[in-house]
């Protein structure tokens, strides 16, 4: 792989080192503050407005700039949210219990603003740097960093938090987002942006322009709503603190090791896809690996054993991991070069809909019929869209990898 490919990789990694271990602090403190599991899943909200609300502005943007010059900018503003969650624990004598549960409001909220710019400049960056038939190996690459920070972010985060305390925890966060942004600066290619149209276009019909691909296109459009719906309902990440507290009595540590154990199954499958690509029934894998990851969630959500729900919440991050490379594949083969930046916006709206409005739609449920009821029928309602998606997207069932890879986009 080219060099600067892994700069930007390697920069990616870090950021979601820092953002994972950040969100594990966050979430233990929002909970230590109110012991509501509506709290938890409002954090999720806040991170969720800027990251969905400004997802077409951002892939607009992207498109008509320079997607590495935003990715460097998107990380100050991380770099900003750590400022302030340290700002607000040197300074705890300040602020009184509303006043601290805000500022970790802010936080999830700046973190959604870099997001919203995140996945567009990536998705633009990557095709312009590396060759089209490299795109599929990359994206398992690209797919394996980023569950292996999933695996070490949370359990480092647990750690840190239970040894060091939260300031020292946040501080090393901070470190990591300069680390970040240092490899960035070293990298040697600097992506121009491409022409404009020769005939102007209205803001708004180029905002909209990406989801009207998206909702015409055969395979885009069923792919990305399979996983939304999954992950919106099957995904658990925000009640991890109350098993972690209240049902397998682990406390921080443990949480880190939950939070950490779907990365775990994820990492070892896409590290295994960057040797053995899926190129035939790419269709078939990808609804046997959602279906696995909706029967996980339901064993999870039942279980009182400790390495049980380990164990299923690491095969739930395999399966799960299979779905991301192959999805991110089809977005990246299909995807026409001058609308990269706006197509993988609308994917970025689906997959911010699926993570963190599953966070608010998990505290909510959480809130109203209970912990594990709201994590049971999250994972039946995976089960049931797996099904039905099956059903009525043929498209989708007899999906080939290898034949999109020879079809130019359009």
């Amino acid at each position: 792989m080219d060099l600067d490919f892994k700069k930007l990789m390697g920069s990616r990694f870090l950021i979601v080192l820092a953002l994972e271990i950040q969100a594990i602090t966050l979430g233990w403190q929002m909970y230590v503050q109110t012991k509501d599991p509506l709290f938890l899943g409002l954090v999720g909200l806040a991170e969720a407005v800027p990251a969905l609300g400004l997802a077409l502005y951002a892939g607009y943007v992207v498109d008509r700039s320079r997607p590495l010059v935003i990715f460097r900018r998107l990380l100050y503003v991380c770099l900003a949210s750590s400022a302030v969650f340290l700002w607000s624990q040197l300074e705890q004598d300040r602020f009184s219990h509303n006043g601290q549960v805000a500022c970790l409001f802010c936080v999830s909220f700046l973190t959604g603003l870099a997001r919203s710019f995140a996945q567009p400049s990536i998705y633009a960056a990557v095709p312009r740097m590396l060759a089209r038939d490299k795109l599929s190996m990359a994206s398992a690459w690209m797919s394996s960093s980023l569950q292996i920070a999933r695996i070490s972010g949370p359990a480092l985060g647990g750690l840190l938090f239970g040894y060091i305390g939260v300031v020292g925890t946040v501080s090393f966060v901070a470190v990591l987002y300069v680390l970040a942004i240092i490899a960035l600066l070293l990298m040697k290619q600097e992506l121009a942006a491409l022409p404009r149209p020769d005939k102007p276009t209205h803001v708004r019909e180029e905002l909209l322009s990406g989801v009207r691909f998206v909702f015409k296109h055969p395979v885009l459009l069923p792919a990305l709503s399979l996983d939304m719906v999954s992950v919106l309902f099957g995904g658990v990440t925000a009640l991890l603190p109350i098993y972690a507290a209240e049902i397998l009595f682990v406390g921080a540590k443990g949480l880190g090791i939950l939070r950490a154990a779907p990365a775990v199954g994820a990492v070892v499958l896409s590290l295994w896809l960057t040797r053995f690509e899926i190129r035939k029934r790419a269709g078939t894998w990808l609804f046997v690996s959602v279906g696995g990851f909706g029967l996980c969630i339901v064993v999870f959500a039942v279980s009182r054993n400790y390495w049980l729900s380990l164990i299923a919440l690491c095969l739930s991050g395999a399966f799960d991991s299979v779905s991301m490379v192959i999805r991110t594949a089809v977005v990246q083969l299909t995807s026409p070069s001058a609308m990269r930046g706006k197509i993988s916006a609308v994917n970025s709206i689906f997959i911010g809909s699926s993570n963190e409005l599953g966070e608010f739609e998990s505290g909510v449920a959480a809130r109203f019929l209970g912990v594990v009821p709201a994590a049971l029928v999250g994972g039946i309602i995976c089960l049931i869209t797996v099904g039905l998606t099956a059903v009525l997207s043929p498209t989708l069932r007899n999906l080939d990898l290898e034949a999109l890879r020879d079809t130019q986009p359009t």
